[in-house]
């Protein structure tokens, strides 16, 4: 089978790894522009890129597949690589472009998706983030039959994952990401033989996982103790949860909800530092006490708190600035 396969970041990168391990012939790979990264902000290429040149793959990296768009060249360009690629099928995996509708005819059995939540719940960008976010227990991953609108096309492959009380983005991100290629090897080998047999998705339970802002970053310490700690482990290690002390930033990595909160949170206010020592840095919220467990200072690197503190004067009775005075610290 000849598959055209869209993707950018690590996440899709796995799922290009696997698919080549499988055996399946790829003769087109369309990527995002390479971007400034790293302190120099030298070009780079996306990890899908930089996968598919390492096997020797063609790869396309128009700005826009809109003929009608701003860069009708780069996308005639890319119609012209489709069309040559005579693919049976187009793997789609956080590739971040739409896809007009002449790209999903393309194929002879169309344009599968790799999403990493149980669908219809968190359509959108940042599925993983969100679901850690609001506290959800299992999250997944759905292969998709694409369609025009925005995850909404109908379901092929569904399987469960738990989210351990622990689970960041980061390493919910990279379960999820070897999880989305078994199962994509899978739904190719079945739409082989004709054996996929798509579902519509539920017209209830749907939500949307909007886009991840760095402004989302800043503590908000009147919030529970336990929204805290969830927004922590969401935005870990995208874009950090970010507080200060007196203006310097501080990222704060992992934290936790104390369970036994003592007699000295009786009359702290939000933000408040309680104590501070080789266990953590116990600070009162809106309701409830987070102990902090790893920091980094702006330039510095992360620290469990025992570490952080020997380079970091913080006392009892301090208060860690609010959401508005936060600068954003260089990861």
């Amino acid at each position: 089978m000849k598959i055209i396969f869209a993707g950018t970041p690590e996440f899709a990168r796995v799922a290009l790894e696997r698919l080549l391990a499988a055996g399946f012939e790829i003769p087109l790979v369309l990527s995002q522009p390479d971007r400034p990264a790293g302190r120099g902000m030298k070009l780079q290429a996306s990890p899908v890129k930089q996968c598919a040149l390492a096997h020797g793959l063609a790869v396309a990296q128009p700005r826009s597949l809109r003929l009608d768009g701003k860069f009708p060249d780069e996308a005639a360009a890319a119609r012209a690589a489709i069309r040559a690629a005579n693919a049976d099928a187009m793997v789609v995996a956080a590739y971040g472009l739409i896809l007009p509708q002449w790209v999903l005819d393309a194929p002879r059995l169309g344009c599968f998706n790799i999403h990493a939540s149980l669908l219809p719940r968190w359509r959108g960008a940042a599925p993983i983030h969100r679901a850690i976010e609001a506290g959800d227990q299992h999250t997944g991953v759905t292969i998709m039959q694409m369609d025009a609108g925005l995850d909404t096309g109908d379901m092929l492959l569904v399987e469960r994952l738990p989210i351990a009380a622990d689970d960041s983005t980061g390493s919910l991100h990279d379960r999820l990401a070897e999880l989305g290629g078994r199962l994509m090897v899978e739904a190719l080998e079945m739409a082989a033989c004709g054996g996929l047999r798509p579902v519509p998705q539920p017209a209830d339970g749907v939500t949307y996982a909007h886009k991840i802002e760095k402004a989302e970053a800043a503590i908000d310490w009147t919030l529970p103790a336990a929204v805290i700690a969830r927004r922590v482990r969401a935005f870990n290690p995208f874009p950090g949860a970010s507080t200060a002390l007196t203006g310097e930033a501080i990222k704060v990595w992992a934290a936790h909800v104390e369970t036994d909160t003592g007699a000295d949170a009786g009359a702290a206010v939000p933000g408040q530092v309680l104590a501070v020592g080789p266990l953590g840095i116990r600070v009162m919220t809106g309701d409830g006490v987070l102990v902090l467990d790893e920091l980094q200072r702006a330039g510095g690197k992360r620290l469990p708190a025992a570490d952080f503190l020997r380079g970091f004067s913080l006392t009892p009775g301090q208060v860690l600035d609010a959401p508005a005075t936060v600068t954003v610290a260089a990861a």
